[in-house]
């Protein structure tokens, strides 16, 4: 029996850590169709791995704030909830969630009859060159290249039904996601002009208290559904079947939203890549679709506060002593805080 603070053995160490499950992942011979090659990509949160005609995710064991996979029960449930979420945007991309196994002899499989040492999402591959910041950045884009999928998120969104939640919740949640991006922004090792920050961030808070009213008709008119909570040009793919993937399956709060706030962090997002009318096509066939009369100064805001939210994503990155170019990350992020107030309808 193992005690408590003693070391696991040397081989299940070797076995099952995420290293031993990486380096196994990263060889064609891990998967039942024995593609040619894998390609592994990291990020923040997991291992992606990429075959022939699939992609394979798996989480890291992670926890931080409003993220947990730090068991496998929580893997586990975290790569089912990504398939059913997804699905509702992907239906044909989101295959389902498989055990990785260790079997009888020791060793690792895909699927196998082992005990599950944890969990991966199966997903179909998508063509890179159609993602809609590839044809963002290659352009130009016609309205027609996003009519497809702009009616489809448009039709999610009218369809999807209305949260129990108070505009003073809503607004509470605002305000505090205000107050922790400013604490963030203004470390002086950022170098992101402290000033400019708390000026933003003061006519934000301005702009909650005198126009609370406006947030509380958004709740009472049911404004407030579950979406997608990472709605960027890097998961929208418009062809061959216009699909978009990777919403926030770890937390339920960050996908409880107003549509109004993911569009405009969509065109933000657009606008950073230099075509901002490529998010107002979105906009446009969401009014179409729900007959939301879309109110301009609210626009504004989630504009702005998705633009000071991603600065402090992009600014975080100055942490990680691995990142290889922190001077891309501070311009990354000095760049979101130049497009406050510049968004166009």
């Amino acid at each position: 029996m193992q005690r408590p603070g003693q070391s696991a053995s040397p081989i299940s160490t070797a076995v099952t850590g995420i290293d031993a499950k990486v380096a196994f992942l990263r060889r064609p011979e891990a998967y039942p169709a024995r593609p040619r090659r894998v390609d592994a990509v990291e990020t923040h949160m997991s291992w992606v791995f990429l075959t022939t005609g699939f992609a394979y995710k798996l989480k890291k064991p992670i926890c931080h704030e409003r993220l947990d996979f730090s068991t496998l029960d929580r893997r586990r449930y975290y790569c089912t909830e990504e398939v059913r979420l997804n699905r509702r945007l992907a239906e044909d991309v989101y295959l389902r969630a498989i055990a990785l196994t260790l079997d009888a002899d020791g060793g690792l499989s895909v699927g196998g009859r082992g005990a599950p040492v944890d969990w991966l999402v199966q997903m179909r591959r998508l063509p890179a060159d159609h993602m809609l910041d590839a044809v963002v950045v290659r352009g130009p884009v016609a309205e027609g290249d996003v009519h497809a999928i702009a009616c489809r998120l448009a039709h999610f969104y009218a369809r999807a039904p209305s949260l129990a939640v108070s505009g003073l919740a809503l607004r509470t949640r605002l305000e505090r996601g205000l107050h922790a991006d400013f604490r963030e922004l203004v470390r002086p090792e950022f170098g992101l002009a402290p000033s400019r920050v708390e000026k933003v961030v003061q006519q934000q808070l301005a702009f909650l208290e005198e126009h609370a009213r406006l947030f509380d008709s958004r709740v009472r008119e049911g404004r407030i559904v579950d979406g997608h909570g990472d709605l960027r040009p890097e998961h929208i793919c418009l062809a061959p079947n216009p699909v978009i993937i990777d919403c926030l399956e770890f937390c339920a709060e960050l996908r409880e939203l107003d549509p109004i706030d993911e569009l405009a962090f969509l065109t933000l997002e657009c606008e950073r890549l230099g075509q901002p009318r490529v998010g107002r096509w979105f906009l446009e066939a969401y009014t179409q679709a729900t007959g939301d009369a879309l109110p301009e100064v609210l626009f504004g805001f989630y504009h702005d506060y998705r633009a000071l939210r991603r600065a402090k994503l992009a600014a975080w990155h100055l942490d990680d002593p691995t990142v290889r170019d922190p001077g891309h990350f501070r311009t990354k992020a000095q760049r979101y805080l130049e497009l406050v107030g510049r968004r166009s309808l």
